[in-house]
């Protein structure tokens, strides 16, 4: 008599501690390194990988570390995986996020979650703390902080996602949801009558931030976008949803001081919103904002350190929010921009499709 046995699925943390390798008492963003064999434990969902969105201080400091070059791109992106079994840029501490197909569900998770095999979906959570493997790199777009790949994942049972919608093809998508907690987060923050300085307004999230801070602020407040690039601030004036535009270097704190004041007669912003890829912008983001004013630095590349002193240093009593990329609803929040604004869906699909 031949007698089948067949194996029994582990039940792994949540949170995915389980996946821990390295230290041991951490979290799995907080590791230097996670298992990211892509046998699943009970609890987890596997994701076969199309695409993954890097986060842009992350992707930004890639670039420059590769000198543009495809190949050293590719070779530091997968030396990353290979090390950190994530994609956890060590220096940046950022990631990013991923599509693809869902290939299997832990039974412990079937009929508690809405997804079933081969739906398509984004995860919502950083690339810095997901299983991640990566098979080929089939196509970098240096442009779009976007590569497409071959590979596999694991999102876990506490991990966030969305299923991607039919009506917006996946690249857009994956621009869109990358981001999607900026907008959604500027949408709390700014009211009717406010200034508003988006940092790194021609950007994506950026872009995103000036449009919403434009629909909350009303024919009462304005918006005043910032780039060091004269073609973002071309691009934002003929969008229309900018009052003003200062092609300004962020890391001159004193410059953009000085330009904030002249536009608004000395009072400077109530809402400063930061979505840079680049560090030491923390001190033209507080000198640009009032007393009592609130400033969202959603860039990654803030250092929460210089800002809290900054300010201290400076004698300015401005609440500071971290860059929470989740807010409720922010992935459905964020596609329903593209729907209601065709020029604004016409601009991301030109830049990202």
């Amino acid at each position: 008599m031949i007698i089948e046995c067949k194996a029994i699925m582990k039940t792994g943390s949540p949170y995915g501690i389980h996946r821990v390798l390295e230290p041991q008492g951490v979290l799995p963003q907080g590791a230097w390194k996670i298992d990211n064999t892509m046998e699943i434990h009970d609890n987890e969902i596997l994701i076969d990988v199309s695409a993954l969105n890097i986060d842009a201080a992350s992707f930004t400091q890639i670039k420059q570390e590769a000198a543009g070059d495809l190949a050293k791109v590719e070779a530091i992106v997968c030396g990353i995986v290979a090390r950190r079994g994530k994609h956890h840029n060590p220096v940046t501490g950022s990631g990013g996020m991923l599509i693809g197909r869902v290939l299997e569900i832990g039974p412990a998770l079937v009929g508690k979650i809405d997804l079933k095999v081969g739906d398509r979906i984004a995860t919502l959570v950083s690339l810095s703390l997901t299983p991640l493997r990566i098979d080929r790199i089939k196509q970098i777009h240096l442009d779009q902080d976007q590569i497409e790949i071959d590979g596999r994942a694991v999102l876990f049972e506490t991990g966030l996602y969305a299923k991607l919608p039919d009506d917006i093809p996946e690249r857009l998508a994956l621009a869109i949801l990358d981001v999607a907690g900026a907008p959604a987060q500027t949408a709390r923050l700014v009211r009717a009558g406010d200034t508003v300085v988006v940092i790194g307004g021609g950007g994506k999230s950026g872009t995103l931030c000036v449009y919403e801070a434009k629909k909350r602020a009303g024919a009462t407040g304005r918006v005043i976008g910032v780039s060091p690039f004269a073609k973002d601030c071309e691009r934002m004036r003929e969008l229309g949803w900018v009052d003003h535009t200062l092609q300004l270097d962020a890391t001159n704190a004193v410059a953009m001081m000085e330009a904030v004041a002249a536009l608004t007669a000395g009072r400077m912003a109530d809402v400063v919103v930061n979505c840079v890829n680049i560090p030491n912008t923390e001190m033209a983001s507080i000198l640009a904002t009032r007393d009592g004013g609130r400033i969202y630095f959603f860039s990654m590349a803030t250092s929460f350190t210089a800002a809290a002193l900054g300010a201290e240093g400076v004698g300015k009593d401005v609440e500071m929010i971290i860059g929470n990329g989740y807010a409720k609803d922010h992935a459905d929040f964020s596609l329903a921009l593209l729907r209601e604004s065709p020029k604004l869906r016409q601009l991301f699909e030109n830049r990202y499709v």
